[in-house]
């Protein structure tokens, strides 16, 4: 394919490590990028989506009034350190408990850090609280100081396939039978939280996905702040697509689809890079209109071996760490090109 590479061979020690590096979205997408980034980087900042609103986190949220810890936890869980103590830490904050009663369901994390925060008064002094329990080398910032929701426009939910439905929530979004053609953030202005513009402006390499497109990806660059200062920024932007379409919310996507979306939703928001599995299943012409999408966006299109079987049993693919942070050197290197 024209302007495709292939970084399959490369490997993380072979390159100077990046110095700083910020990784933006939420859920298992943002923990894959994150421990890829702390193999490759001195310094790694993610930014963590704040809409969910469904399970421990959308409890908390409702009764508490806190930004939904779910995202921000695993962020921390991904950078904590990796010594026995902190292993065992991580497990424990990781822990979810069983049963029917209040706590069933809540993960140890999740009230630890509510509690936290109820003690210090404020979400990111209790985030650097957990950060220092868990040994974090790096930090875990919110997009926004403040709780968001997302609100979507979906079509295919009525009998005329015309008709266009709005949905809110993090959850409806994530599961609608229905095809999500745009989404945005309630309240529509939110501001970037504190060490989240600097962070950007200051990194060598930032990371966009993998991870539920609409609910995870792009609300980032929905955050008026964090889109302005992605645009200016001179650091390497690095997309990485998910390994295939999330029934929901992107159920029938093209690869293509996934880069057009997101120029719809951030148009002045270009990408250096599109880093593509060799795993996903595109055929010939796919592979062409998924590069012209991305010189659309200013990138090129890094075909690298970033995937392994997962260890569940389903045979499904998963994002690799270890793979992931190989083609990261190799893209910040510049020996792919």
């Amino acid at each position: 394919m024209a302007g495709e590479s292939d970084a399959g061979s490369s490997r993380a020690g072979e390159t100077d490590r990046i110095s700083s590096l910020v990784a933006l979205g939420g859920g298992h997408g943002l923990s894959a990028s994150l421990r890829a980034g702390r193999i490759v980087a001195d310094h790694v900042t993610a930014v963590v989506t704040v809409a969910d609103d469904g399970g421990s986190s959308g409890r908390l949220r409702r009764e508490l009034g806190i930004l939904p810890p779910g995202d921000l936890r695993m962020a921390l869980c991904a950078l904590a350190a990796d010594d026995d103590e902190h292993e065992r830490l991580t497990r424990l904050f990781q822990h979810r408990y069983g049963g029917t009663g209040a706590l069933a369901g809540h993960a140890v994390g999740n009230l630890v850090f509510a509690g936290l925060w109820e003690l210090l008064g404020d979400p990111l002094e209790a985030l650097e609280a957990v950060g220092s329990i868990l040994g974090v080398t790096g930090r875990v910032l919110p997009m926004s100081p403040v709780a968001l929701d997302i609100a979507a426009e979906v079509v295919g939910l009525e009998a005329d396939p015309r008709v266009v439905r709005t949905i809110i929530g993090q959850v409806a979004v994530a599961t609608t039978p229905g095809s999500v053609r745009r989404v945005r953030l309630i309240p529509s202005d939110p501001p970037a939280a504190d060490g989240v513009v600097d962070a950007i402006e200051r990194a060598d390499a930032i990371i966009l996905g993998p991870g539920s497109w609409f609910t995870s990806v792009i609300p980032n660059m929905l955050v008026p702040g964090i889109a302005a200062a992605l645009a200016r920024t001179s650091a390497t932007k690095i997309l990485i697509l998910n390994l295939a379409p999330q029934p929901g919310e992107t159920a029938g996507f093209s690869a293509e689809q996934h880069l057009h979306v997101l120029r719809q939703h951030a148009p002045e928001v270009d990408v250096d890079v599109v880093l593509v599995d060799p795993r996903m299943p595109l055929s010939g012409t796919e592979r062409e209109h998924l590069d012209r999408a991305a010189t659309g966006l200013g990138a090129r299109v890094l075909t690298a071996e970033i995937a392994k079987t997962a260890a569940d049993g389903t045979m499904r693919p998963v994002h690799d760490p270890v793979s992931l942070a190989s083609a990261l050197a190799t893209v910040m290197s510049g020996t792919d090109a």
